[in-house]
């Protein structure tokens, strides 16, 4: 294939064609299966030095045009696949290198896993009377609360830190914070054991 597009910021073995451009993004939304969102798409794409950004953001618009991809309802700023878009998919793939592919597919992967775990296990931070942060935790079977634990924290880079942590690990946090409520010791030493390989 003829390359067509600017290759500033694509990685050795990144698309240079608009057509495959197009192609992975179909790829991409069609494995998923689910309304993502515009921007996290283009920014898979481009730090993972898949394509150029600016061709990235015109492939994205081509499509829309072309009604291969859409936005989801009223969102403007979640897309999701048409039909078209599907045949693209499961018809031209193969036109993209393997390695292309698996790389964007962990991508999306991982960062679709992500937002379910922080969507279902919300953190919301606010300013604490006198200085520092009260940080909520919430930790969700996806459909009720199972805990709920608001933590004083006086810096937003410990916030940050403790932020980070608890999406790590929110399912061994509660349990070690369950087993500390019961009170059974080997309960606690296996959750903090858990929680520390």
């Amino acid at each position: 294939m003829d390359f067509d597009a600017f290759s500033g910021g694509v990685a050795p073995g990144g698309l240079r064609n608009k057509g495959e451009i197009g192609i992975l993004i179909c790829y991409m939304l069609d494995n998923i299966n689910a309304p993502f969102d515009k921007e996290d798409l283009v920014g898979i794409i481009q730090e993972n030095g898949l394509a150029n950004y600016f061709e990235t953001i015109s492939a994205v618009t081509e499509l829309i045009k072309c009604g291969n991809i859409e936005y989801a309802g009223n969102d403007t700023a979640m897309l999701q696949i048409t039909q078209n878009g599907r045949l693209i998919s499961a018809q031209l793939h193969s036109t993209i290198s393997l390695s292309v592919r698996q790389k964007a597919l962990g991508a999306i992967m991982r960062l679709a896993a992500k937002k379910k775990l922080e969507r279902e296990n919300p953190v919301t931070v606010s300013n604490a009377p006198g200085g520092g942060y009260d940080v909520n935790f919430r930790i969700t079977d996806g459909m009720r609360d199972l805990m709920s634990l608001t933590l004083f924290i006086p810096d937003l880079s410990q916030v940050n830190s403790v932020k980070q942590r608890f999406y790590q690990q929110p399912d061994k946090i509660y349990s070690a914070i369950l087993a500390a409520v019961i009170g059974d010791s080997n309960l606690i030493a296996q959750a903090l054991k858990d929680m520390t390989s």
